[in-house]
Formats: C-alpha cells, structure tokens, sequence
C-alpha cells in the first residue's frame, strides 16, 4: 500500500506557499535564472504571508467586539486577526533561520500586510489573473505529497486542522503579487555582461574553493530490520543480515548496474529502486570535498567525471552505486562557471531597494489609514501619503450616535 504524506501535509503546504511567494522577475539581458527570481524577496513583505485557518474560536456576546479593525488599505482592511496569524507564520519562520539577523521582525508584520494589500489591488487593476498558475502549482504540490488526486490531499489538510479553502487563496494572492513584482519591479532590473566581470574581477579571492564533487546514490539495502533499542536505552542496529540477504541486493544492484550501461538515466532508477533517503530527489546527495568521504568510496568518485557512476560498492547499508554529477576543481574558477551565482547576488542587491521604492510609491498612491492612538506602526509609511483628517464634528457625532451591538470594531 502506498504511503502518502511522509511529512505532515501543513508543514509541505507552508513550504510549498512560501515557495509560491518569492516573486520570479522577468529577465534581464544578463538573463536571470530561477534561483535569482526565487531569493530576490526574502527580506521583504512577502516573507510573512502564508498564513492557515485555525479552529474558530468560541463566539462571543453579540455586544463585543469581535473583530478590530487595525488599518484600512483603500477599500481593504487589516484586523487584529491578520496581525496574529501573521505573527504566527512569522515565528515558525524565523525559527528555521539560524542567524537572528536574516529574521523577520516582528515590528514589521503591519508593513508586510500593507505591502501586500497594495500588490493585491494593483494586480486587480492591471487585470492580472492566477486561475491557470494556481492549477498548475496546486497539481506540483499534489505530486510532490505523492496524493492520487486533490481530493485526497484536500481530505489530508483538513485532517490536521488547515483550511483547504484558505490555502488555496493564499497561494493564489502569492501567485498574483509575483505577477506585480515581475512586471513592476523586476522588468526594470538590468544586469550587463560588465557587470558581471567587474564583480568577478573584484571578488576572486571569495571564489576560490577546494575540489570538490556532487553526487547522487543508488542504495540497495541489506538492513531489512529497523534500528533496536538497546538494555541501556541505547539505539543500535540488528545483527548482521543474511546471507541471502546481502546476495540478493548485490543481484539487484547488479541489475540496476546493468540498465545504466543500456543507457538508462540515473534519476529515473533512484526514484524506482533506491532505499535511501534521498530517492525521490533522484539519488542526489550535495557536495563532497576530499576528506570528506570513506576512503573507498573517495577514491572512486574523485576518479570520475561528471556523468560517470561506479559499479556496485559493499557498504554498511548495503550495495550502492556513485554518481558523479558534478566534478569541480580546486582554486579560482573561470567566470563562466561562476557566472550565475553573480547575477542572482546582482540581481538580489538591485531587487531590494527597487521593491521597496515601488511599495512606497503605492503608498504615496493609496488611502492608508492606521488606527489612532494605537501601537500599531506601518515602518514602510512615506511622508508624502494621503493623511486621513479627523474632525470635531466627527468625534461630537460619534458620541451622540446610539450604541449599537458591532461585530466589526471600526474607529
């Protein structure tokens, strides 16, 4: 029987969301690549957005106060309830971030929210649509959770308390601000061949590196029986297998082997046969400097270029056998190898200051209305926005109106 969902489903559409949030640019002549259009954002506004319904709460008398409303963004408004979720997904993101100074901060939820209502009504005036991206970015999802069909993943999501219907329009808001800032933002960013090669030449020193290879794995698994618990609390693995065992991968990696000469692809094998880890990624194992692996196995994979795998090799787990998908040298490398690590940092440095010159011109554009007297701050406010009067007639008014039961807490 099939296993699906390996990894809890609100944890695979969190990732999935955020990765649907980091807008892609258009590319400049120097040609901007999908890793440059995927980091170009992660210090801005979009970081923060995906958020997932919880359990309602409890209702409340009719007489409170249910919702307070904290900011108006032209005809949309930002509540208490935004902010909290927000503040949520803010934490659980910045506890994956190692370093305190690459975290969101929190002073800046109000900001990020603003900054997202106003993409959102300027993908709505440009008539931008995200119906066809939504589909395709909800099937890659579905494929990557291994769900025969969206029914089944829905059924998942809501089995462990996260809103199908919230989700799916949070990844499309993030699709449609993507679409803004490709064509806002990112159109305008230009990146020359000389700017490439003036940074190279400034930035040498950075670039040297030790050999080093990538490789990707194929394992045919002799350990049959999970790890044990020892009398002193101790994990450890079972005896040693069987002989039979043993003989019976070696045929299987042989056979495996054997495809690879017939020119079958690796990925496409360790996806169908491997019973390592890393099998649904194709075999694919990172980067190995010398030193850094079993001497049997790194006399081998140094021996090999790029495209080339060793015959079956006895290890601990079982058979496995080598690809060398990457074989690098050790000093300086030539700028072509280099060439776009240094437009996506090029990229990134000009894509930062841009967004948020944009973002302040929609403010300087819109109706933003933060709630009096309140500790909320929008740290991304221009001096030159539209400020809201408030006048005595209206604060004489408010106090003669009869009070009325509110669900909506307006100021």
């Amino acid at each position: 029987m099939k296993h699906v969902f390996s990894l809890p489903i609100a944890l695979l559409l969190a990732t999935s969301a955020a990765i649907a949030q980091q807008p892609p640019a258009q590319q400049s002549p120097a040609q901007a690549n999908p890793a440059q259009q995927s980091q170009a954002l992660k210090p801005t506004a979009l970081q923060s957005q995906t958020q997932f319904s919880k359990q309602p709460a409890a209702r409340q008398p009719q007489s409170d106060v249910v919702e307070e409303i904290v900011a108006r963004v032209n005809n949309s408004i930002i509540t208490r309830a935004d902010l909290q979720r927000s503040k949520e997904a803010q934490q659980e993101e910045a506890a994956k971030i190692p370093d305190p100074a690459d975290r969101p901060k929190e002073q800046d939820l109000l900001r990020d929210l603003i900054d997202q209502q106003l993409l959102l009504q300027k993908a709505n005036e440009l008539g931008l649509s995200a119906d066809t991206d939504l589909v395709k970015r909800l099937d890659q999802i579905r494929q990557q959770m291994h769900a025969d069909s969206m029914e089944e993943m829905e059924k998942a999501a809501q089995a462990q308390g996260v809103s199908w219907e919230d989700f799916k329009q949070n990844l499309k808001n993030g699709i449609l601000q993507q679409k803004v800032i490709q064509q806002e933002v990112g159109g305008h960013i230009t990146i020359t061949k000389q700017d490439i090669q003036k940074f190279y030449d400034e930035h040498k020193a950075e670039m040297e590196r030790p050999e080093q290879v990538r490789l990707s794995e194929i394992l045919i698994s002799t350990e049959k029986a999970p790890p044990v618990k020892t009398e002193n609390g101790k994990t450890a693995l079972p005896e040693a297998p069987d002989p039979q065992v043993v003989a019976a991968a070696q045929q299987k990696a042989s056979a495996i082997y054997a495809q690879l000469q017939n020119g079958a692809k690796f990925a496409d094998l360790a996806k169908s046969n491997s019973d390592g880890p890393t099998a649904q990624a194709g075999g694919d194992l990172e980067y190995f400097k010398r030193g850094t692996l079993a001497k049997q196995l790194e006399d081998r994979v140094f021996a090999l270029q790029p495209g080339q795998y060793t015959e079956p090799i006895r290890t601990n787990q079982g058979w496995v056998i080598l690809e060398v998908t990457e074989h690098t040298p050790a000093g300086i490398p030539p700028l072509k190898d280099v060439e776009p690590q240094i437009q996506e940092r090029l990229y990134m440095t000009q894509m930062q200051p841009a967004l948020r010159d944009y973002l302040t011109k929609l403010r300087e554009d819109a109706y933003i209305d933060i709630k009096p007297n309140s500790p909320y701050i929008d740290t991304g406010a221009s001096p030159n926005e539209t400020k809201p009067v408030y006048t005595t007639a209206e604060a004489s008014n408010a106090k003669t109106a009869p009070k009325k039961k509110k669900k909506l807490g307006l100021f």
